[in-house]
């Protein structure tokens, strides 16, 4: 029971930092390079996202056993804590460069953004996991 405690708790954080890479480290060029490209750039972003997000459902259904609502905790856990590095990334970062915004922002972006991208993957996940809960075993790889 342990190591399930562990395991889940791991990979939420492992999907927090992912996808807080991606949202860190994935190049989103300048308007200069045009419209069209920074579309695609940010659409990669996004799939690759939705790719972590999947496999976090699938790491919870198949391999941990959990229950719908449960994995949609755990998958909802990983996006919040990927959303409050980029909050934190974003307030560090506005310390070290001339204010647009009060800071006090960036400050409530530490609240509202996990919570903004929450309760999305909330509903998301619940009903994929929901979905694949009512799939025969067979069709799971059993």
């Amino acid at each position: 029971m342990l190591k399930t405690r562990k395991s889940w708790l791991v990979c939420a954080i492992l999907a927090g930092v992912a996808y807080w890479a991606i949202g860190r480290f994935f190049p989103n060029p300048d308007s200069s390079a045009g419209a069209q490209i920074q579309l695609l750039w940010r659409l990669g972003a996004w799939l690759i996202s939705a790719a972590v997000f999947a496999f976090h459902i699938s790491y919870e259904h198949f391999r941990l056993r959990n229950s719908p609502l449960t994995t949609a905790l755990h998958t909802t856990t990983g996006v919040a804590f990927g959303a409050f590095l980029l909050a934190l990334a974003a307030t560090i970062r506005a310390t070290t460069v001339v204010l647009h915004a009060p800071f006090s922002r960036y400050l409530l972006s530490l609240v509202l953004w996990p919570i903004f991208t929450a309760v999305p993957a909330f509903l998301v996940s619940i009903f994929v996991a929901a979905i694949l809960a009512r799939l025969p075993r067979n069709s799971q790889g059993e």
